[in-house]
């Protein structure tokens, strides 16, 4: 069992045993009652690992897609470039990428990247644009904006994500994929955590399983739920995922497969800055500035709620946190990164507790997926004994 020398009983981290329980008896219903083929979770407090659990047709060994759950794996190597003077949150990055400027985006800067109000949240890409990285940043320059930078925030599901990940390229000359194994994974002790699923690892990966029976216009409106626009994510888009091309080249947005242990891990990590050996990863003041509010009172498009946006994660904030993913427990200063599908992870500054929830189940019906992470968020936020 991998990371032994970072597990504990619950009971020594001050972890209700109990109430564990009750976490993994909501897990197992879905996969149980068949919604899903498959569930991995993990609960971790002071940098040990209380809990792991792997429900369904998968085991402890298995890699799950994490979907945007990848954007604070990406925002954290791009911290670290910042935080050396190579990168700054007010420069343009057409100053960095001079064909980033055409079709009117030279004004876009490095912090509307991570707080999605960079306004081109539909710019296309695909496979065949992602490597060479010539090919990438010819398409950066094909981006037409949608709405003026700054004006507004809308989700960008992967576009300004891919432009992080070049710039951070562009300043330290290292592949990102190279960064983030080596500057996060390697030094945290997380094997499982890649940029991309190198080809003898790839028969872990649990393949995605769409499920359920999509919802239409008039269901929506009979649950109470706005009816969500189309997006990039597409059922289509989704399932190349399962390929190796998708799954070797590791998507900034979307793209990093790893196990619910050490994302929790991870996210211990960005409670401290450290590694389990005391090294500095991320300074202290580093980890407090990205957690602050940087999207104002702008809202999203879909539940006219506050944004409540970091630097590449969300912050649960007021009473509104679970249209941001979160439960109805834990502390508004609670901050992370869901994905598509349902996948959750987050850390608790308050309470020292970090939660990582994986499927490869993609359920058809929103609204489900919606109140199954409600359900999970709130038990994993009430754990303390």
């Amino acid at each position: 069992m991998k990371h032994q020398d970072r597990a504990a009983p619950p009971e020594s981290l001050g972890l209700d045993p109990a109430k564990l329980a009750r976490l993994f008896e909501r897990a197992e219903r879905e996969v149980r009652e068949g919604v899903l083929p498959s569930c991995q979770l993990a609960v971790a407090r002071h940098g040990k690992l209380a809990a792991v659990r792997t429900i369904g047709a998968a085991d402890d060994d298995s890699l799950y897609v994490i979907f945007s759950c990848s954007k604070a794996i990406t925002s954290a190597a791009a911290w670290q470039v910042i935080e050396e003077g190579k990168l700054s949150l007010d420069e343009r990055v057409a100053d960095i990428l001079p064909e980033f400027a055409e079709n009117g985006k030279g004004a876009v800067s490095v912090e509307q990247l991570f707080t999605h109000t960079s306004g081109f949240p539909h710019a296309p890409s695909g496979v065949r644009d992602w490597t060479p990285r010539s090919a990438l940043r010819a398409r950066f320059a094909r981006w037409r904006l949608n709405w003026e930078p700054g004006t507004r925030f809308e989700y960008h599901p992967s576009s300004s994500m891919w432009v992080i990940a070049v710039l951070c390229e562009e300043r330290t000359g290292v592949p990102f994929n190279e960064l983030v194994r080596t500057r996060i994974a390697e030094p945290l002790g997380l094997p499982d955590l890649r940029m991309g699923t190198p080809a003898e690892h790839q028969h872990r990966i649990a393949d995605i399983v769409h499920t359920g029976t999509a919802l239409t216009p008039e269901d929506f409106r009979a649950r109470g739920w706005p009816v969500p626009p189309v997006t990039e994510v597409t059922e289509e888009a989704v399932t190349r995922f399962n390929t190796p091309p998708f799954r070797e080249v590791g998507v900034p947005g979307g793209g990093v497969a790893t196990g619910a242990a050490d994302l929790a891990l991870f996210y211990q990590a960005l409670l401290t800055g450290a590694a389990p050996d005391g090294h500095p990863v991320w300074k202290r003041e580093t980890l407090e500035a990205v957690r602050e509010i940087r999207t104002g009172d702008l809202v999203d498009p879909l539940f006219r709620k506050r944004a409540w946006r970091g630097l590449g994660i969300t912050i649960s904030g007021d009473a509104d946190r679970v249209f941001r993913g979160y439960g109805r427990t834990g502390s508004e200063l609670m901050f992370g990164h869901n994905g598509a599908g349902g996948q959750l992870a987050w850390a608790d500054p308050v309470s020292g507790v970090s939660f990582a929830y994986l499927t490869n189940g993609f359920d058809r019906d929103p609204v489900r997926q919606g109140r199954r992470g409600v359900a999970l968020g709130s038990l994993a936020g009430d754990l303390l004994a």
